[in-house]
């Protein structure tokens, strides 16, 4: 970059002390950054034979500046230039962290507003890390002392301690940096017993047989910079089955995962923990057994932050497992077979699906498992099940051997499922009413931590499918079932009609439907069927009116008031065409109109329809009593939520009646009457006769 200062600084470092250089560093300190701050910027080359090779780059901390479109989102610097001029000053200093080869301290006087930091970067074999593993910052108040890191040395031993000390200066002043030694710490663990054998239980917490485990842990220091034995304090945590959510183990000291200790060393020190297994009370207490117990131990100084440092190049964390042993013979592989079975307690087909008659209904899973093999560790069922179901209960098994979230994971036979054993459970279920699918579907697959061969995998896996239909459970009523009308015996036929209260009685029909309390309620049709006129098309019932609430949508294919006698224009009768002879007219032989609305889902809904008898068709029938058949019809737009039988077809009967003339009696009274009179004299003479009253007894006293 033009302007960036590049090659103002320069180093050469011999990184693995041969004598040698390594590396060369240039510096450019006025690098400029993406917001135009001096950043600054350390570029490094790598020898290789005869000439330098660009290996890499390094960079500082980033420093925001503050422009003046942003003032409102950063802190304004008192200093300018803004940035860190990273580069401004390189030195290689020997060996600081005693792992044998030196290192590099690179100044950044611009940081922090002017206060300035340095980095120290340690090498390794031929090269340096590219991520600083200390950043020294200046401190201070940016008054007294500015500039921090403008010029770095590191090449003598201040204190007479052995370690290269490193002195840092600045604009007002210089500051000196002790070394401080660097410490190994190796640790080991050993355990006893080496291995878990759930079957071997060796000790009792809580009245529960478990297996106790001894913990011993060896400690072993020393320092790099001499072969001198030191006193050391260490602070150490242990974490038990560190690999899990849960611990399948606690200590024995404190019933807790974790601990923490402090220990004294000189040298060498061991002590020791014991932990146990913990008893299955529940689902997320019983362990499995496919991985070992991880055993984690991390460790520091209990003073970090004077005295001896320790060695990055070690790790501060040492982890061990402990495996679990299975009886399975001299091979220790068990082979299992499982063998699983499924069966619903309820039924359906596609030509016959379930019917759900409330979200309560339940129904439930017979399921049974059967080793037929070696012991199957932690057998395991595992359930799937669609969303239009819910997971309601297990019987015939504990209860807390099954855990579910949204799949279940039944645990069974723990901690095995023995050779040709079988055990046997139920899961219920219940329906979901916020997901009306077509089939309720359930997986099912057993499992182990044993090995099972592909070829018995088979019949390992179960699944049921019902398909479903869920009943809307509304409420469909009309308000009257029968309508009766009389024609008056003087009643006569108009010549002309001028009102629509002279057409004839008026008949309502109130239709109702509302919401169930289960299911939600679907698009439904509503479909009205009135006979409207008779064989010989003479009208039979005119419709004056027909109303709907807002979530009804109603059409009609006979127009209300078709002949506009609601708005006062008169109409002239026709002479009346072959009188009917029917007494009961329905929709099913008789051409009817129809209403049909479609009802979106709502809580309610109401039609209401106004008919009015065509008196004058009554007048001129040969009959003295006629049944008029109205019928609505119910249905369901979805095909998952159906309609009870009773609630797809609701008939009304209008019954009308025609009273006879005064001063005539209708010849079949007078049939009945002449009938009724012959049996009762039929009945006197028999009785006369039984009573002996035709007998003569004169005709006796003669012959004596």
């Amino acid at each position: 970059q033009i302007g960036s200062y590049f090659g103002g600084v320069i180093t050469t470092v011999d990184i693995d002390r041969d004598s040698f250089t390594d590396l060369l560093l240039v510096g450019a300190p006025m690098y400029m950054g993406t917001e135009k701050e001096e950043q600054g910027k350390v570029y490094v080359y790598s020898l290789n034979k005869t000439k330098f090779e660009y290996q890499m780059s390094l960079e500082p901390v980033k420093q925001t500046c503050c422009s003046p479109l942003k003032q409102d989102t950063c802190k304004v610097l008192k200093n300018e230039p803004c940035g860190a001029r990273f580069g401004t000053a390189i030195a290689a200093v020997k060996d600081l962290n005693l792992d044998g080869y030196n290192d590099i301290v690179i100044g950044s006087p611009l940081e922090d507003d002017h206060r300035g930091a340095v980095y120290i970067y340690h090498g390794r074999g031929k090269a340096i890390s590219k991520k600083y593993s200390q950043r020294i910052a200046s401190g201070g108040d940016g008054e007294k002392v500015k500039f921090f890191g403008q010029s770095v040395h590191g090449e003598m031993d201040l204190n007479d301690d052995g370690l290269i000390d490193v002195t840092i200066g600045g604009l007002g002043g210089a500051a000196l940096f002790w070394s401080r030694d660097v410490a190994e710490v190796n640790v080991s663990m050993q355990f006893i017993p080496k291995s878990i054998n759930i079957q071997q239980q060796n000790c009792q917490i809580n009245i529960r047989k478990t297996i106790c485990i001894d913990a011993t842990i060896c400690f072993k220091t020393r320092l790099k910079s001499k072969e001198d034995i030191f006193e050391s304090s260490l602070q150490y945590w242990i974490t038990l089955d560190a690999q899990r959510q849960i611990s399948r183990s606690l200590f024995t000291e404190n019933h807790e995962r974790k601990m923490q200790k402090n220990i004294t060393i000189k040298g060498s020190e061991c002590t020791k923990h014991n932990f146990y297994m913990l008893a299955s009370k529940s689902f997320k207490d019983k362990p499995d057994f496919q991985d070992s117990v991880k055993v984690l131990l991390e460790f520091n100084f209990s003073d970090p932050e004077s005295g001896p440092v320790l060695d990055s190049n070690l790790p501060n964390s040492i982890a061990e497992y402990i495996p679990f042993t299975k009886d399975c013979g001299a091979k220790n592989r068990c082979i299992s077979d499982l063998v699983l079975t499924v069966k619903a307690s309820i039924a359906g087909d596609s030509s016959s699906p379930f019917i759900v008659k409330s979200r309560n209904d339940k129904f439930t899973i017979q399921l049974s498992v059967k080793n037929k093999k070696d012991s199957a560790y932690n057998t395991r069922v595992l359930v799937q099940y669609s969303p239009n179901i819910i997971f309601a209960g297990i019987e015939d098994i504990q209860k807390d051997s099954c855990e579910s979230n949204h799949n279940i994971t039944c645990k069974v036979g723990y901690p095995f499922l023995k050779p040709a054993e079988e055990i046997s459970f139920k899961i219920s279920f219940q329906f979901n009413a916020s997901y009306l699918l077509e089939n309720a579907t359930i997986h099912v697959y057993a499992t182990s931590d044993s090995e099972e061969p592909p070829e018995t995998l088979s019949d390992n896996r179960g699944h049921v499918t019902i398909p479903v239909k869920y009943e809307v459970g509304l409420i469909f009523v009309s308000v009257f079932k029968e309508h009766h009308v009389i024609i008056a015996a003087n009643d006569t036929v108009p010549t002309a009609i001028n009102t629509t209260e002279q057409i004839g009685d008026e008949v309502t029909l109130h239709y109702r439907i509302e919401k169930g309390e289960h299911f939600p309620m679907p698009n439904l049709t509503l479909q009205i069927l009135f006979p409207n006129v008779t064989a010989a098309k003479n009208t039979l019932l005119y419709l004056t009116g027909l109303s709907h609430s807002q979530n009804a949508i109603c059409q009609s294919s006979y127009p209300v008031d078709p002949l506009k006698i609601g708005t006062g224009k008169p109409f002239v009768l026709s002479k009346i065409k072959e009188p009917t002879r029917d007494t009961i007219m329905d929709c099913d032989t008789y051409s009817c109109a129809s209403i049909n609305c479609a009802l979106v889902p709502s809580d309610i809904y109401q039609v209401n329809v106004s008919l009015r008898v065509w008196k004058p068709t009554i007048i001129k029938a040969s009959i003295h009593s006629l049944t008029l058949v109205v019928k609505a019809l119910l249905r369901s737009e979805n095909s998952s939520l159906i309609l009870r039988n009773d609630h797809q077809k609701l008939e009304t009967m209008i019954k009308i009646s025609k009273e006879h003339p005064p001063g005539t009696v209708p010849l079949w009274v007078i049939l009945l009457s002449i009938f009724a009179g012959l049996l009762i004299l039929a009945l006197l003479i028999f009785a006369l006769w039984k009573a002996g009253f035709f007998k003569r007894p004169l005709k006796k006293k003669m012959e004596k």
